[in-house]
Order: structure tokens, then sequence, then C-alpha cells
């Protein structure tokens, strides 16, 4: 008679690991579905806990839990601009797309949920997550254009370039992604350049920022 395998041993996990495994159980649940549909029993269960078990960690309940959990993908969203200044920008601009792009794939029904803020758990906190996100996105895009003090014309043209990706994202989600993620970057990043361009023709600082790019292309 062959022996039994021997159960694993069980191994109890600090409170930071235990967090953790709690916030990463919650992302997955909100990637695929809208906040208002995920209860602590779907966490617990997720993660191999009681519910019990998730009140410990989120005593707050739902809205702690929702909110813990949007600070996590914020952090993980805003590590999508996290790019070398070294090269041409149109490179490093589509690289750091490309990571956006694969956040959104991934998270998906969350990610919609989250921008169009038809969550009934969203709330002022959870609207200054993300728009912490947006000002972090500008900061990043202001560094790579070598830009410490950009007027308003510069600064209105970056966060309507923000805006219009996504809205680009949540219509590509909401038209099952038909168009190939590489097509969607490539448009958007001509589109930065051209409301750049457009832009230039009212405004000194954006002029001279697009003749600087155009040499290094």
């Amino acid at each position: 008679m062959t022996p039994a395998a021997p159960t694993p041993a069980y191994r109890r996990l600090s409170v930071e690991e235990r967090r953790s495994q709690l916030l990463t159980s919650a992302l997955d649940l909100f990637a695929h579905r809208a906040p208002e549909e995920v209860s602590l029993d779907d966490v617990a269960e997720a993660a191999g806990v009681s519910r019990p078990l998730v009140y410990r960690y989120f005593p707050g309940g739902k809205q702690q839990l929702y909110e813990a959990a949007l600070r996590s993908a914020a952090d993980e969203l805003q590590h999508c601009f996290d790019e070398p200044r070294e090269g041409p920008l149109v490179p490093r601009l589509s690289r750091a797309l490309d990571r956006y792009l694969a956040f959104v794939d991934g998270h998906d029904t969350g990610f919609s949920a989250l921008l169009q803020g038809g969550s009934v758990v969203g709330t002022s906190r959870t609207t200054a997550i993300v728009d912490g996100v947006r000002r972090v996105a500008a900061e990043h895009i202001l560094s790579h254009l070598g830009v410490t003090g950009p007027g308003a014309a510069l600064r209105m043209t970056i966060r309507m370039w923000i805006t219009a990706v996504e809205a680009s994202s949540l219509i590509w989600l909401d038209e099952d992604k038909q168009l190939p993620a590489e097509d969607l970057r490539d448009w958007l990043v001509e589109q930065f350049v051209a409301m750049l361009t457009v832009t230039a023709r009212r405004d000194p600082q954006t002029d001279a920022l697009v003749q600087a790019l155009a040499e290094d292309v």
C-alpha cells in the first residue's frame, strides 16, 4: 500500500504577509467584478481564510479593504510610468503605455468601475487616490520632456492627453479589446505628438519643446 503524501506544514504568516495576501485576493476579485459585487465573504474564500480574519486586518470592513486595494493598484499603476530618462521620447512613451495597457487588460472590470466612478463604494478618498495617479502621470511626462516650469497651455495639453488615454482605455474595454493593444499604443503616442504640435501654434514654450523633440527622433 502506497503511503499517503505528507500534508504540507501550515506556515503562519506575518502581519504584513497576511495583509498582502488579503489585498492580492481582493485585487484579483475587483479586477474582474465591479467592487459592489464583491463581498468580504468572497475575499475570505479567495484567500482561504475566515471572514473574522479579514475583519481583523480591515476592521472598517469592505470600504477599508477596497480603499487599501485601490491604493495598492494605484501604486502598481504609477510604476507603469517608471522609465529611464534615456533615449528618444517616443520609444520611452511607448514602453510606458505598453505597461499601462497591460495593467488595464489585467484589471478589466475593476479598472472600468474605478475610472467611471460608478461604484457604490466610491468616496472622496477613492477619488483622491485616482487623481493622485493622474498627477504622478503628468509629473512623469513633464520630467521626460525635461520641463520644470510648465506654462498653463502645456499643463493643460498633458492633462487633456491623460484624459484621452483613460477614455480610450475604457472604450477599448467596452468594445472587447477589438483593436490590438500595440495599435492602440501607437495611436495614443501619435495623438500626444499631434496635441503638442497643435498647442505649439499658440504657445512658445510648447513650440520650443516640439522643435527639440523633432531633433530627438
